[in-house]
């Protein structure tokens, strides 16, 4: 009940703004045409085309909303703006994109650029607005659901919580029934203490319930099955709350699979063909031209300084563990003097002030150029643009003794860039909790993989390729 109503809530939110926004952009260009003559908008401009690009860029943005509808009723003001400006920039790309395929030169930029500018402080707007009112129109008073909370009297603060987020949408809590024996502790809180199990029934019939939610799966099978028998009796929704994620001290994600329903630690979106297909797509619109354009010029340079500063081989090629921890050679432009063979000292990461980096190497590792052969482990498949980075295989063993969760990244192809170094996570791991967090980020990107996700990572990191952070040397 509650999980439609939330999903209704976000349907009518998104539709309310693609609405919002279809008026806007025929109103809006009938005001220019008609007030604002300094803005060459002629009646003549097919604008059919360009509104069509803004329902598909907003119909595109539909993930966004999906993304933040947890707490889509509770964002803040520079959250919605956030929000906001992700959904105008999908706008910006299919807009843009159709006027450059199709070399339009009747169409106004002006007018374009301002549309977007008002529809990014529209949607900002109504982020933060029609929520909270379509929620009270809806589920206020007369859709509201009386809902009895059974369960141990420990999972008090988990319940007021999540009353916190969801009683927007009518949920009316009349009570908190115990499982506890009389000997638990006193029951503290906003739900008023309604007595135990034995009581459920009178509870039921005399405070009209409507709903119920089992806070906990009681240890005692009669006891279960006496809160089933009584709320289908009296006609009573029944919520459960699994303990899954408590028991196993790890977040999981619901999966049904075959009829039967499982829980796993991680979501894999890029387990789905599609999105596998869509990856790929963008890894070769970007490497592809990469390749061909930049690389050549740049491999001159480096070959010319290398023959001046440190003679020898122009790559430095090593193995690194892959996808499902398949070796292949990694590539990268050589950043350090030649030595004699040594595995200890191979192992061992570069700092700030390695003296075995010469001295044009430190401009290309600060500026990530002697990355930029990789996009020919992109083309090639071994690779991808963005994806959790590869290390050298003995300290892939090494962090694998210090986080559990270490060898969950080789999930996905290794990138030449991720989320973590787009968050400024680069150069040397001097702590644990660096690793820690530099694991927690990949695991995030891997489990919340999308195309809007790779394209920021991109972008971010081709600034921090001008403007280097900190951290990158």
């Amino acid at each position: 009940m509650l999980t439609n109503r939330h999903r209704g809530l976000v349907r009518l939110h998104g539709a309310a703004q693609l609405l919002a926004i279809s008026v806007f952009f025929w109103l809006y260009a009938e005001f220019i045409m008609t007030y604002v003559p300094v803005v060459k908008l002629s009646r003549e401009v097919n604008l059919l085309p360009y509104f069509l690009c803004v329902v598909i860029g907003f119909l595109a943005g539909g993930s966004l909303l999906r993304a933040a509808s947890a707490r889509l009723s509770r964002l803040s003001g520079s959250e919605a703006a956030a929000l906001a400006l992700q959904q105008v920039a999908l706008l910006a790309l299919a807009v843009f994109t159709m006027m450059f395929a199709t070399q339009d030169r009747s169409i106004s930029r002006l007018f374009l650029g301002t549309f977007l500018l008002f529809s990014w402080l529209g949607l900002g707007w109504m982020h933060r607005w029609l929520p909270r009112r379509l929620a009270a129109m809806l589920f206020g008073q007369g859709a509201q659901i009386p809902t009895l909370f059974i369960g141990r009297n420990k999972a008090l603060p988990m319940l007021e919580e999540w009353l916190r987020q969801r009683l927007h949408l009518g949920l009316h809590p009349v009570g908190f029934m115990t499982l506890d024996p009389p000997a638990g502790p006193s029951l503290a809180g906003s739900v008023p203490s309604v007595g135990d199990l034995s009581s459920l029934p009178q509870v039921l019939a005399e405070r009209n319930i409507g709903q119920v939610v089992l806070l906990e799966v009681p240890a005692d099978v009669t006891a279960a099955r006496v809160i089933v028998d009584q709320c289908q009796a009296r006609g009573c929704r029944l919520l459960v709350h699994h303990q899954v994620e408590e028991v196993l001290g790890h977040p999981v994600v619901s999966a049904d699979e075959g009829g039967h329903h499982f829980f796993t630690l991680h979501d894999e979106p890029l387990e789905e063909p599609i999105n596998r297909g869509l990856k790929r797509l963008f890894d070769l619109l970007v490497a592809v031209p990469v390749v061909l354009l930049l690389l050549p010029p740049l491999i001159a340079v480096v070959w010319l300084v290398q023959r001046w500063q440190s003679p020898g081989p122009l790559f430095h090629v090593r193995s690194r563990s892959g996808e499902g921890r398949a070796e292949f050679p990694m590539l990268k432009f050589r950043s350090m003097h030649l030595t004699p063979p040594d595995a200890q000292g191979e192992s061992r990461q570069a700092t700030s002030e390695d003296v075995r980096v010469y001295p044009f190497a430190r401009f290309l590792r600060r500026h990530s150029l002697d990355e930029f052969p990789q996009f020919w482990n992109v083309l090639t498949g071994e690779m991808s643009i963005v994806g959790p980075r590869p290390v050298m295989p003995t300290l892939d063993e090494e962090f694998e003794r210090q986080v559990r969760s270490y060898r969950s990244k080789h999930w996905v192809k290794p990138g030449i860039t991720g989320l973590a170094q787009s968050e400024g996570f680069r150069g040397e791991i001097k702590t644990p909790a660096q690793l820690q967090e530099r694991i927690r980020l990949d695991l995030y990107y891997i489990a919340h993989w999308s195309i809007l996700l790779d394209v920021q990572i991109t972008l971010k990191t081709a600034w921090q390729i001008v403007r280097p952070p900190p951290t990158a040397y």
